[in-house]
């Protein structure tokens, strides 16, 4: 299959009226927006078109606001903002059994306050918890290995782990850095059960559909870097997506992230994750 490549958003953007975009790899590396972005989403905004933001974030949506608030990208250039740690929150409240437990955190120190104000109690054993909750890892550096003995005792206890970013790697400032999903999947090999709330799943995405003001699916696009998740997670939401290809995929191509996608390369990838997006580009740019 081939996929169609474009230059910039200018090109087809009047087709649709609203876009969900992701964050990390298409609007930031993780410290400062790419080039362009900025003038993208004005330019959305300017010819009337909606945007939602969609995180694999591990934090709730007003923080996420923040960041971006703090890095340049202002409430002026988007609408709502959803993340998985939204969606995370949301279903252990709305699960009465569940929201009266004790939990394990595994993540850094700036993901604990996820369910703060919940009657949930966070433990400092997996022996006294009643579910493991997942944010990432420890540290830029971690690695899934350190925790191998802790998600042994969870599994053989049959701990629900709770992944709060289905995410497995993300580049922050162009290096690797794993995510909760890698301590995800490591959980599942070794026959733990794992409840994913983010992308690619599709309670997301009809939190996203919920926030755009009377506008049909067809006339809405996602737009991301991850075929895994953004390509994925439109497709099964049947939405159209558009691929970035900048991130992710360039780091694993060993290619510039500014350089157009070679489109045989391309389309090897997108057969491989069985994901059909109606365009690539190598950055989010007007």
């Amino acid at each position: 299959m081939s996929v169609r490549l474009i230059d910039g958003l200018a090109e087809f953007a009047p087709d649709y009226q609203g876009f969900i975009v992701d964050l990390w790899g298409t609007v930031h590396d993780g410290a400062r927006p790419y080039a362009g972005v900025v003038d993208a989403l004005r330019q959305l905004r300017r010819s009337g078109i909606q945007v939602v933001m969609l995180s694999n974030a591990p934090r709730l949506s007003v923080r996420v606001r923040k960041v971006l608030q703090r890095i340049g990208i202002g409430d002026d250039l988007y609408g709502a903002v959803v993340t998985s740690g939204d969606a995370t929150r949301d279903a252990v409240a709305a699960n009465a059994d569940m929201s009266a437990q004790r939990y394990y955190h595994l993540g850094p120190e700036a993901d604990e306050g996820l369910l703060d104000g919940l009657p949930t109690s966070r433990v400092d054993t997996i022996e006294d918890a009643d579910f493991l909750l997942v944010t990432g890892l420890l540290s830029s550096d971690d690695q899934v290995e350190a925790h191998e003995a802790l998600l042994r005792r969870a599994a053989t206890r049959g701990l629900i782990m709770l992944c709060a970013n289905p995410d497995v790697i993300v580049l922050r400032t162009g290096v690797r850095e794993l995510c909760a999903g890698a301590l995800a999947q490591r959980y599942e090999a070794l026959g733990g059960h794992v409840e994913y709330w983010g992308k690619p799943y599709g309670h997301v995405y009809d939190t996203c559909l919920s926030k755009f003001d009377g506008l049909d699916r067809q006339r809405i696009i996602a737009v991301g870097d991850g075929l895994h998740t953004d390509i994925a997670g439109a497709q099964a939401a049947g939405i159209d997506s558009l691929l970035i290809t900048g991130g992710l995929l360039a780091d694993s191509w060993g290619t510039p992230s500014e350089a157009p996608p070679d489109p045989g390369r391309l389309a090897d990838s997108c057969r491989e994750a069985a994901v059909a997006p109606i365009a690539a580009m190598a950055r989010f740019v007007w």
